[in-house]
C-alpha cells in the first residue's frame, strides 16, 4: 500500500498537487487549516504539505507533531512567495541536531 500525501493550503496555491493524486484539501481560515489538518493525520497521512500562511494559522497544532516521525510536516511557500516560515523550522531543526546554526 503507498503512503498517502496530503496538502493543505488555498486552491490556487495546492490546486496542482491533485495532478500527482495527493489528497488536497482548500482551507484559509484557522478553523479549516486545523480540521483538514486532523482529517489528514486521521486518515494517517505519512507526508502533509502545508502553506506557509496555514502553517501560521495553527501553530498549536504543528508543535504536537513536530517531535513525531510520522506524519512528517513540510512547510511550503504559496502563490505568494515564502514567508520564511519553512526555513525557520529547518534551521531550528538543524540547530537541534547539530548543537548550532549551521546554515
Amino acid at each position: 500500500m503507498a503512503a498517502k500525501i496530503g496538502v493543505i493550503g488555498s486552491k490556487e496555491s495546492v490546486l496542482p498537487f491533485q495532478l500527482f493524486g495527493f489528497s488536497v484539501c482548500y482551507a484559509t481560515t484557522a478553523t479549516e487549516v486545523k480540521q483538514a489538518f486532523q482529517q489528514l493525520v486521521k486518515e494517517e497521512s505519512a507526508v502533509i504539505y502545508l502553506t506557509e500562511k496555514c502553517a501560521a494559522l495553527i501553530p498549536e497544532e504543528l508543535t504536537k507533531y513536530q517531535q513525531q516521525i510520522s506524519p512528517a510536516v513540510i512547510l511550503i511557500p504559496d502563490y505568494d512567495g515564502s514567508q520564511g516560515l519553512g526555513l525557520k523550522m529547518i534551521q531550528e531543526n538543524v540547530e537541534k541536531a547539530v548543537g548550532q546554526n549551521i546554515l
